[in-house]
């Protein structure tokens, strides 16, 4: 065994015996009793921290919601003031609009050919006469239509009579503003054309000749140009009627939809006057969730908050809204609520360091007291522990030579049992071929021990060569001989179990960078791992492969045993791990190979072979061969 080898083993044998010496360490050091020491109690400090947190955090609270409510009402009633003005100027000018056009009526019932005409409405020509009138007045007042209807609500005459669409001729009679004037003098009606599928204002007036009525005169007012004008203020601008719908928008998604759904009245008179042509009336998501003042309301309009204000329309039986978005106002509130909070957060931080400047000066003193006292205590301690380390340390390397001594005594007699079984077997072969008289078969066999005891007089001289802390170094060595002489080691046992071995080098020149008895204790090793592992297998074959690859050579040693555990594999060349039953080995042989081969500067590997068996392969520095080294000839 190489010196290299042992000195791996002494490592090894120190490091294990550190746990048992550092357990009679902390015994030793556990001995002496404990002083006990009683710390002062910390929970009445970390409730008071706890509070001051909480107290910190309710002020930045607060802060933050004082600010935020302030920016609201704020905000509200900046939205409110410009909602009353918008709301003044949007009313009174649609009450204009929807009053400029009352003379109209009156008028017609001064001008004699309109009476005529109800009095002969046969009189093509008249009639001619009239709506060219009509067209007329139409033009100058700007109004979308003029026209006029007997008392069975059918249109006459009309400005638009000849147009497409012309209302001339259609039954009005069930339209409530024509209903309102024959019963009332006069009516007032928003809703669609029958004909131009159009909305519009209607305004009418009952021509009387007591008692009876001749025929109404009607006028059509488009609030259309209204609507293009509440586009350019801010916001969004609704006009609602008596039923609740929504009539004219500046959204168009809002037109002629109710802000709830219509009870039955309601859906009844919508599909008598149809008011709305052809809408499906769906409602809106239109809900109330505050009333901030008589005309202002907080509603959700499709899941958006929207600050809704109103008034009530002197003309027509309507209301006007305008509709703010409260995302921007909720937006300034957040932003003046996060800029209150960190104002206040600022301050509480000035006050707390002033605080702690204050504390810290007034625990200046007693800090150094402390450290002092702390200081003198922490000397004696150390000198203290120093003498039960120096002693643990004794203690320690004690054990580790102790321990490096029992393993280095597991590792030589593994060393020495190969050889000396080899021998044996060789001795009781030559007395059987002595007894027949075989001389040249027992001189043979006498080589063989020669050689044996050649090796080990190596391994008793490496072991001198330990102690005296010398390097053995590598030489190069021819790996044919190498695998022979292991191969004549083992031959009985392959004889005795019908094992077949194959050899192949290529080429056979093949040398390596090694130590021979090293390598060669390496090789047997692994042969007879692999005898004992095809112990229950039939026709066993044992493979031993040697080639070149990239400045290496890879030495293969396989088997068609059963293979290895896979619980076992990844520890396999730890010491004292082995799949043989108890009794049958110790579990350092592939442990001390794999630390030989390290020595020689190479590595050893194992893997399991897919048809069964295992292969184990030493990697080592090729060399040339032109000076080998080798312990015996072939035989």
């Amino acid at each position: 065994m190489s010196r290299a080898t042992l000195r791996g083993v002494h490592n090894r044998a120190a490091t294990d015996a550190d746990i048992p010496a550092l357990c009679n360490n902390a015994r030793m050091m556990t001995s002496e009793p404990a002083r006990r020491f009683d710390p002062p109690s910390r929970t009445p400090r970390r409730w008071r921290g706890v509070w001051r947190w909480c107290g910190a955090l309710a002020l930045v609270a607060i802060a933050a919601f004082a600010g935020h409510q302030a920016a609201m009402q704020a905000g509200l009633a900046r939205l409110r003031d410009a909602a009353e003005h918008r709301l003044d100027m949007l009313a009174t000018g649609l009450d204009a609009d929807l009053a400029r056009f009352d003379y109209l009526p009156a008028l017609l019932e001064m001008t004699p050919i309109v009476p005529a005409l109800l009095g002969t409405p046969d009189d093509a020509g008249l009639r001619e006469t009239v709506n060219r009138y009509l067209d007329g007045v139409n033009a100058t007042a700007g109004a979308e239509m003029l026209y006029v209807l007997d008392s069975a609500g059918t249109s006459l005459a009309a400005s638009d009579w000849d147009k497409p669409g012309t209302t001339i001729g259609q039954d009005l009679s069930f339209r409530p503003y024509v209903i309102d004037a024959l019963g009332q003098g006069r009516g007032r009606f928003y809703g669609v054309g029958i004909t131009s599928k159009r909305p519009g204002y209607y305004l009418s007036y009952a021509l009387r000749r007591d008692p009876t009525s001749l025929g109404v005169v009607a006028v059509k007012v488009n609030l259309e140009e209204a609507e293009r004008t509440w586009r350019k203020l801010p916001g969004d601008v609704a006009l609602i009627d008596q039923r609740g719908v929504v009539i004219l928008s500046t959204r168009d998604d809002l037109k002629f939809r109710p802000l709830r759904p219509l009870d039955d009245q309601q859906r009844a008179d919508v599909l008598r006057f149809r008011p709305y042509g052809e809408a499906s009336l769906q409602p809106l998501q239109w809900s109330l969730k505050q009333v901030l003042a008589p005309d202002v309301q907080l509603i959700s309009l499709d899941g958006v908050d929207q600050l809704v204000s109103g008034r009530a329309l002197h003309g027509a039986p309507w209301r006007l809204v305008l509709i703010d978005d409260m995302a921007p106002l909720r937006v300034a509130a957040r932003n003046v609520a996060i800029t209150a909070s960190l104002a206040m957060a600022v301050l509480l931080l000035v006050v707390v360091a002033l605080w702690q400047r204050r504390r810290a000066l007034r625990h200046k003193l007693a800090s150094q007291a402390a450290l002092q006292a702390a200081h003198d205590s922490l000397e004696s301690t150390v000198v203290a522990r120093t003498a039960q380390l120096r002693a643990a340390q004794d203690e320690l390397v004690h054990a580790g030579k102790m321990a490096a001594l029992g393993q280095m005594s597991a590792g030589l007699a593994h060393e020495l049992n190969q050889p000396l079984t080899a021998m044996r077997a060789l001795s009781e072969s030559a007395a059987i071929l002595l007894e027949k008289d075989r001389l040249d078969d027992v001189r043979g066999n006498l080589h063989r021990i020669r050689g044996m005891v050649d090796r080990l007089a190596r391994l008793t001289s490496q072991l001198k060569t330990f102690a005296h802390k010398s390097e053995l170094p590598l030489v190069p060595v021819a790996v044919a001989q190498c695998i022979a002489d292991a191969q004549g080691i083992v031959a009985d046992a392959l004889n005795r179990q019908g094992i077949a071995i194959e050899v192949d080098v290529q080429p056979r020149a093949l040398g390596v960078m090694a130590e021979e008895a090293a390598l060669g204790s390496v090789l047997v090793n692994l042969m007879r791992n692999a005898i004992d592992a095809m112990h229950d297998t039939p026709h066993g074959r044992l493979c031993v492969a040697a080639k070149a690859q990239g400045g290496r050579v890879l030495v293969e040693v396989s088997d068609t045993g059963p293979g290895i555990r896979a619980d076992i594999l990844p520890h396999l060349f730890e010491p004292f791990v082995t799949s043989k039953p108890a009794g049958s080995g110790l579990g350092l042989g592939l442990a001390i190979s794999a630390q030989l081969v390290r020595v020689m500067d190479g590595t050893l590997h194992v893997a399991n072979l897919e048809g069964g068996g295992a292969c184990f392969t030493v990697d080592l520095s090729a060399c040339s061969m032109s000076n080998p080294i080798h312990g015996s000839d072939p035989q």
